[in-house]
């Protein structure tokens, strides 16, 4: 009897988040990172006529959405395409990864994108690509745990699996260890910042095929988890935060 009142108090307590996600967009925000949506796109978005190279920034969310830091970095993306004359276009529209779109595109960023939002075919579609020779940058919750679904992105692509972040965003000290790569050349050689620091179960160094540009050192904020009655400690040690991987040819 034990069991079985725990098992209906635990779908009374699912039923009541689920209707407060549907009600509030903060509260659906944090279930949707427990939960994550299984919202998937069949119809591929138009795109316009553009000159080479192109950028797509995809920014779907079937997981947690960083509402604000999307915005922000999209326009910050546009204006550094912008800049440079490359083409910019941006969707979360899953069905743009098809074979015939994404060879139109040099490089595809994943900006905070979450929740696995990609189907069967367009997973094949988008590691065809890129292990053929396209070009990826992934932000934040492109890392996180909700790709766990999308096997081959996380184990390969990611390749670290993803533990958690302190609830508060902290203050620390990130350092270059790459300065001479193209991504680093015009940064300092190391500078505070103000982020939600994700923690892995694992450095990627020493990984076939990854170059460290940069870490954050750990003795300059608290990486730990406390919320109510969990507290865990999510230091690495080595605790690298910007890196490069060779995946087929990408």
């Amino acid at each position: 009897m034990r069991l079985v009142r725990f098992a209906l108090w635990g779908l009374a307590a699912l039923a009541a988040a689920a209707l407060l996600a549907s009600m509030h967009p903060g509260v659906r925000n944090v279930y949707r990172a427990l939960r994550p949506a299984a919202d998937y796109d069949s119809v591929a978005p138009e795109i316009p006529a553009f000159s080479e190279p192109a950028v797509l920034v995809f920014t779907k969310t079937n997981g947690f959405r960083h509402h604000d830091a999307i915005d922000v970095g999209s326009a910050a993306l546009e204006e550094i395409a912008a800049r440079r004359g490359w083409s910019f276009f941006r969707t979360e529209n899953g069905a743009a990864f098809e074979p015939a779109l994404l060879a139109r595109f040099r490089v595809v960023v994943w900006h905070n994108a979450s929740g696995a939002p990609l189907t069967g075919p367009q997973r094949d579609a988008f590691r065809s690509w890129l292990e053929g020779g396209g070009g990826f940058v992934g932000i934040h919750a492109a890392l996180d745990g909700s790709h766990e679904p999308f096997q081959w992105y996380y184990d390969e692509v990611v390749a670290a699996p993803f533990i958690g972040h302190a609830i508060e965003h902290q203050v620390a000290t990130v350092r270059v260890e790459s300065s001479e790569h193209p991504a680093m050349r015009k940064l300092g050689a190391e500078w505070r910042h103000l982020d939600e620091w994700y923690s892995f179960s694992r450095s990627v160094r020493g990984d076939e095929g990854v170059e460290v540009l940069a870490t954050v050192d750990e003795a300059t904020f608290e990486p730990r988890l406390k919320l109510l009655w969990i507290d865990k400690d999510l230091s690495m040690g080595d605790h690298p935060v910007v890196w490069t991987r060779t995946v087929g040819r990408g």
